[in-house]
């Protein structure tokens, strides 16, 4: 029934980007994009001063233009490689891409850094009369980085070394858990497959999937750890020579939020642990008839939940479905991923685990790609990549250095697609005990999603902070993890000694340091959206496209302000975190 059920799975066709590797196509647009990226520094390098306002929209809109080459190529590259990492061929194909687009962006590296030296009075005049100020946005956020701006020769440097430091350290990280096998009853699984194995319904089969998973983590840990030392030391010197005064500055910059902001919510959500987390795995325990849950129990089913596999069409039609109740131009739009080749949904060994969306370029399109395996999570994690599409389908039309989404909002459409799919499935039932059982399935997703992520964040805040003191040793990460572990879930879960190294596999921490807390932001402010949804008479999915249209030209106050919300107001958060309570009582309740 399973392989049935799970049987012509989508993949993608990336022939809408290239033809093959060896297209010659590819080959043309690299060809292209070097000359168009010389010529361009012929004409402008070291003249941006002397521009008037439309010679610099000119300039800025051919420098979109080889972008998106640029962009298309990387784009194919890496769904090509994240298909199957431990293919030799592909990774070289890669990682030569990589270096081919190094070289063509390091002759366009001077704009950014000659438009940062331009003073405010010249800019301001340059806006006046002309079309310049389509770019306001994107110049703004160039020049927030102006105070941790180096040397031209420097940021030259910094930017062609790249390849060889920081990049292929996130190579070696991705091949090492694409290639690392797990063993569970004699069978040979990927780390996708035997972490599903945790939401089992086998308590036995569950732990011997834990046990496996660090059995392996911990003979992998040295590699790891290394990678991350090295990882954090280059972020550190690169913060103290940009004058960075914390590991978490820079990202904050790029997502266009305030470190108050992000401060606020992540005090909000820990100050929240005993009532949300604690609380809710000791009444889990209890439903299970435990004294306390093991770790490998944390995403058990539930006593008497459904635990069928889902089929690719069922879960298909419940997203679309959950979208066009809120709006029939959402379901449409998300319908074109399914009636294209755009997602690519089954497991294959070697391929990139987790799912992702990827939004290509603006004269293309997004592709999803996921691992379904058939469970309810799979059915929320493809109505959350599905929101992640569509929201990058809507703001494509901005073009390429506009509808790039700042993180904090970036997955506002992705957890509002979850809450509409659980919303409509909720409504649905009229059963007590299964209400009971999506309900606490819910809270879990929130408690992974808010708290975990949360933690995640602390967790790395205090690793980067050790390692401005000295190298970590795997035992040293290991105490971190397993400290902010026990704070956030609380003395209803049971942590065994090889949980010190479940750090291991989470990509985040590697490919986008302190990207995490972007999920805790992006579930609170949905929660609060939700609200004013369910409260609007009229006119709420017109506000609510017209924020995902926007993409990258407004910031979270002005996105926010048509919703009468404002994620600055330290009450803001606490309005999100009361939706995951007030769950936790109604479980209690029924």
């Amino acid at each position: 029934m399973n392989e049935i059920a799970l049987a012509n799975l989508p993949e993608w066709d990336l022939t809408d980007l290239y033809p093959s590797r060896t297209s010659p196509e590819l080959s043309e647009d690299l060809e292209t994009a070097a000359q168009n990226a010389k010529s361009f520094a012929k004409s402008y390098k070291g003249k941006l001063a002397e521009l008037d306002g439309q010679g610099l929209y000119l300039a800025i809109s051919a420098y979109e233009d080889i972008g998106e080459i640029e962009g298309r190529i990387m784009s194919y590259a890496y769904l090509v490689y994240a298909g199957n990492m431990s293919d030799p061929e592909i990774g070289k194909f890669f990682q030569t891409m990589q270096e081919k687009i190094s070289a063509i962006s390091t002759d366009l590296l001077f704009l950014t850094l000659e438009l940062n030296k331009l003073d405010e009075p010249r800019l301001a005049e340059m806006y006046q009369a002309s079309s310049l100020k389509k770019y306001e946005p994107w110049i703004r956020n160039v020049r927030a980085l102006q105070p941790y701006q180096l040397s031209d020769d420097i940021e030259k440097l910094l930017h062609e070394m790249d390849i060889s430091g920081r990049s292929a350290w996130v190579r070696l990280f991705d091949e090492t858990v694409a290639g690392l096998r797990f063993e569970v009853d004699g069978e040979e699984m990927a780390s996708q497959q035997v972490l599903h194995l945790l939401s089992n319904s086998n308590g036995e089969l569950r732990k011997k999937a834990a046990k496996s998973l660090g059995k392996v983590f911990g003979q992998n840990v040295r590699l790891f750890s290394l990678i991350t030392n090295t990882l954090a030391k280059d972020k550190a010197i690169e913060d103290d020579w940009r004058g960075a005064k914390n590991p978490a500055d820079m990202r904050h910059l790029s997502n266009q939020v305030e470190p108050e902001v992000v401060d606020a919510l992540s005090d909000a959500v820990q100050a929240a642990y005993p009532r949300l987390s604690h609380r809710y795995y000791k009444f889990k325990a209890k439903w299970m008839g435990l004294d306390k849950l093991d770790y490998w129990d944390r995403n058990a089913p539930l006593p008497d939940q459904d635990d069928r596999i889902i089929p690719w069409n069922e879960a298909r039609d419940t997203v679309l479905d959950a979208y066009g109740r809120f709006s029939p131009e959402l379901s449409a739009l998300g319908k074109t991923f399914f009636d294209k080749p755009w997602i690519d949904a089954a497991m294959r060994p070697g391929k990139s685990p987790g799912a992702f969306a990827h939004p290509t370029v603006p004269s293309a399109h997004p592709y999803l790609l996921l691992n379904y395996q058939g469970n309810v999570r799979d059915v929320m994690t493809l109505a959350h990549e599905l929101g992640h599409g569509v929201h990058q389908v809507l703001a494509a039309p901005q073009g390429g250095l506009l509808a790039d989404t700042p993180l904090t909002l970036a997955e506002t459409a992705s957890v509002f697609g979850e809450q509409l799919t659980f919303r409509a499935l909720l409504e649905k039932e009229t059963d007590p005990s299964k209400r009971r059982i999506m309900l606490a399935g819910k809270v879990e997703d929130m408690l992974n999603t808010v708290v975990r992520q949360i933690a995640f964040y602390e967790f790395e805040k205090r690793v980067h902070e050790a390692r401005k003191i000295e190298e970590l040793s795997p035992d040293q990460i290991g105490k971190i993890w397993m400290d902010v572990q026990t704070e956030s879930l609380g003395p209803a879960i049971r942590l065994h000694d090889e949980y010190q190294y479940f750090w291991c596999y989470i990509p985040h921490f590697i490919h986008s340091p302190f990207y995490v807390y972007a999920y805790a932001f992006g579930d609170c402010l949905v929660n609060a959206l939700y609200a004013v949804y369910q409260d609007a008479a009229t006119g709420f999915q017109e506000k609510y496209f017209n924020m995902l249209k926007a993409g990258g030209t407004l910031r979270h106050k002005e996105l926010l302000a048509p919703f009468n919300l404002d994620a600055s107001d330290p009450a803001f958060w606490s309005k999100g975190l009361s939706v995951i309570e007030g769950f936790i009582d109604e479980l209690e309740a029924i």
